[in-house]
Order: C-alpha cells, then structure tokens, then sequence
C-alpha cells in the first residue's frame, strides 16, 4: 500500500455556519431562537450544565479583615546580644524597643516581640509589646527586667 493514494485529512474542515437551509447550519447557525444563548458575546459564567459548580464546590475558608491585622516585627536575643556588645545601649538605660525598631512608625497595629533564640548575658531593663515564654526566662535569669507596653 502506497501513502500517496491514501487521502488523509491532517487538518478537520471548519463547518461553515449561515450559508443557506441546505447547508444544515444556515439561518440561525445551530443557536436556536431568541435567548441569552443565540446573542453573540454571551456567556453563562461557571454554568457546567446543571452539575455543582466549582465555586459551590469548594469550602469557603475564613475572613481577613482590612482593619484588624496586626504586624509582628520580631528581635531575637541573639540580635539583641549583638546591639550591647556594639555599645549601641547604656548599661543602666531603659531599653525601648518600639522606639528603636520602628522609629517614626508608632502604629497601633505594629508590634514588636523579643524571641528566645539565643543567649543574653548581660543585665538589661527593656521594654517591648510582646515577647515569648522563653525569651522572658533567658532574660530573667541574666538578671534583667521586662515591661510590656499595653
């Protein structure tokens, strides 16, 4: 059998829509009369012929509000360690973090929290929004004080 007698059709002819009755699709083109359907540029958004559709079928999950998110800036001890032996604070001084971090920036919804990775061997008096159980104890048994800000 030779490949050129056999007739193969690589590529499918487009069907011809509105050249007459006797075409098959003339007239209204396969649409039908009248309706949301015949119209051209219409479509029935996520319609997926009467099965659930995906947006119904998907969990909703939760809400987040544009005005009640509230932003951590976050200090190590390690960090904080680093500062000291830089001679970036005075020993008897009141450290206050909010100032020191955030400068300009005394927003309400911005908090800064001290986190326990790391040492602190010094002595220091500090105060700060929040801070996690185990910095509170490293810094306690260096001998140092906490003041949460409210």
């Amino acid at each position: 059998m030779e490949l050129n007698n056999i007739n193969v059709n690589i590529h499918k002819k487009k069907k011809r829509l509105g050249r007459g009755i006797g075409s098959g699709k003339g007239k209204t083109s396969g649409r039908g009369v009248k309706g949301q359907k015949s119209r051209s540029g219409v479509a029935i958004k996520s319609y997926e012929g009467g099965q659930m559709p995906l947006y119904r079928r998907l969990p909703k999950r939760g809400f987040s509000s544009l005005y009640k998110k509230e932003k951590n800036v976050v200090i190590n001890l390690r960090d904080l360690e680093k500062l000291i032996l830089k001679n970036k604070f005075k020993n008897n001084e009141k450290i206050n973090l909010r100032k020191i971090l955030l400068k300009e920036k005394v927003s309400k919804k911005i908090k800064v929290k001290i986190l326990g990775t790391g040492e602190l061997k010094t002595k220091i008096s500090i105060s700060t929004d929040k801070i996690s159980e185990s910095a509170r104890k490293k810094i306690e048994k260096s001998g140092g004080s906490i003041e949460l800000i409210k």
